[in-house]
């Protein structure tokens, strides 16, 4: 009954929030007509879902609330139009979308890699040998996180190989499922973002006209405080066992034996991934991963025409990264079935059973994914990128010193609504170039380097983030749960990053700004470790 009262009140707490905005949005001289199209109107209803997701933990419905309310503003309230708005233009088109479908096929994949794994006894047998090695809690993170650093490629195929590998990993030191989530997804996007080599780096120098967009990613990497100050913090929360809110309960509860936090008795699921069918070798996890990461980079560069003539950075800067990573995580699937068949760890029956089950365990993701995909093209259709265009560009002529610091807030937010950090890069980094080039180029690397660190610092906080998901199907951890044990985190490398922004405006040199931001880091971080130890 209390459940249901605070579902309700939630509910009602959305719809005021929404008709107080849209009373806002009428009145501001920045709508020009009664139209949704173009106006705040078109950040509703991902605040709605994210609103929601957040009050009443249950992620499926509130991303649904939250496409039926674009549908409806999108079809200006007609029932025919909005039926067809969520179906037709919404769940049927990102589904027929080849990007999306690429995403998916290697979601499945890696699903069944991961589940030929566990029932050959790769994995058992990793965790067996990486408790001789690794010692403790402190050491079982750090190898996550280096780990997590060394899979710079891509996001998605970070979240979910660095998932699969280290999950018995920090099952056996009773490390939280969220706090792996937190470690997986915060060594994606933010190593990614600060990679030269990586899909991220080919996005971020597609959306620059007229500079060489490879050079500015390079140049604006030591302004990307959001990403290194995530890293740093994420290390010394490790080393000086600092964790704080929602997270502090879950390694708590963790040590204690409730690895999940949700008081339910998991014993049957650690069971099925100790009790494998086959007594397998650390090799058989080992060459699966290795193949996975070679054949995927090559599935990449030849997307970008690599085979073709262009050179390897030229074809990894224009590769296809859903159809790479498709690719090649099929030719390592057929690898990895041809390897346990040669040495008798599975017969080919066994192997073909782990089809349907790495499907069924990726479910949820996919799931979440269609949603927030759909959701993402519900904003679009509402004008979300002219809106937001017309916004920045209408206060861009005014404190140009602190512009980095309001184009991060504005990238978080926009990310944190639209759940895409690629959509934030389109929409912001045209304005950025437009806006200060041949002005002061100085500041447009750091304002460019304030876009992309916004977007990924939304990115993290949002639940209907596509990297968030993918960090929570890597991790198997409630989805919910991730968003709600992260979000402080974030939140504090946020306020960090935003006064380093405005500092960085002002200085405007990257070695006096980094260490200034990463002394501030620390001293928070000895703040919080103090203020918890004296609670």
């Amino acid at each position: 009954m209390k459940k249901n009262k605070i579902s309700i009140i939630s509910i009602v707490v959305v719809l005021l929030a929404v008709a107080v905005l849209g009373i806002v949005s009428i009145f501001s001289e920045s709508v020009p007509s009664p139209s949704t199209y173009a106006t705040f109107w078109s950040l509703v209803p991902p605040l709605v879902a994210i609103t929601l997701a957040l009050i009443t933990k249950e992620v499926y419905s509130s991303l649904f609330v939250g496409i039926v309310v674009g549908g409806v503003f999108a079809a200006n309230f007609n029932f025919e139009g909005t039926v067809n708005t969520i179906f037709h233009d919404g769940v049927v088109g990102v589904l027929t979308s080849s990007y999306n479908v690429g995403i998916l096929i290697f979601l499945v994949i890696l699903g069944t890699m991961v589940a030929l794994m566990n029932k050959s006894g790769g994995s058992k047998a990793f965790g067996i040998w990486a408790s001789k090695h690794i010692k403790s809690r402190c050491g079982a993170q750090l190898a996550t996180i280096v780990l997590g650093a060394l899979i710079f490629i891509d996001d998605y195929f970070n979240c979910l190989t660095v998932g699969s590998v280290m999950k018995p990993v920090s099952d056996k030191f009773k490390i939280s499922r969220a706090k792996l989530a937190n470690i997986i997804d915060s060594t994606a996007a933010p190593i990614c973002i600060i990679a030269p080599i990586s899909s991220w780096a080919a996005a971020v120098a597609g959306f620059v006209d007229g500079e060489d967009g490879l050079a500015l990613f390079v140049k604006a990497i030591p302004y990307n405080f959001y990403a290194i100050l995530t890293i740093i913090m994420m290390v010394g929360i490790v080393l000086m066992n600092a964790e704080f809110g929602p997270m502090a309960v879950h390694e708590k509860n963790a040590v204690n034996g409730d690895i999940f936090s949700d008081g339910k008795n998991h014993d049957n699921d650690i069971e099925e991934e100790d009790n494998p069918q086959s007594h397998g070798k650390v090799i058989d996890l080992l060459i699966p991963i290795i193949s996975l990461i070679v054949f995927c980079v090559i599935g990449m560069i030849y997307t970008g025409g690599f085979f073709s003539g262009e050179g390897f950075i030229t074809a990894f800067s224009q590769s296809d990264a859903s159809v790479g990573l498709a690719l090649g995580s099929f030719f390592a699937l057929v690898v990895t079935i041809f390897l346990y068949c040669i040495r008798n760890v599975l017969d080919f029956k066994s192997c073909m059973d782990c089809i349907p089950e790495g499907f069924k365990s990726m479910v949820p993701a996919i799931l979440i994914l269609t949603f927030a995909w759909t959701l993402k093209g519900m904003t679009d259709i509402l004008g979300v990128k002219e809106f937001v265009s017309v916004a920045m560009q209408s206060v861009s002529g005014n404190f140009m010193n602190l512009m980095p610091a309001v184009i991060f807030i504005v990238g978080c937010l926009i990310a944190f609504a639209t759940g895409t950090s690629w959509g934030t890069f389109g929409i912001l980094i045209p304005i950025v170039v437009a806006v200060f080039q041949n002005t002061n180029y100085e500041l447009m690397i750091i304002s460019i380097s304030a876009c992309m660190a916004g977007a990924v610092c939304g990115d993290h906080c949002s639940p209907i983030s596509d990297t968030t998901i993918m960090a929570s199907a890597g991790a198997q951890c409630n989805h919910v749960n991730h968003v709600s044990t992260q979000l402080p985190y974030a939140m504090v490398a946020a306020a960090v990053s935003c006064v380093s922004y405005i500092m960085a405006g002002f200085i405007q040199n990257a070695f006096i700004s980094l260490p200034i931001a990463v002394a501030l880091m620390i001293a928070v971080l000895v703040l919080i470790k103090r203020v918890r130890k004296e609670a």
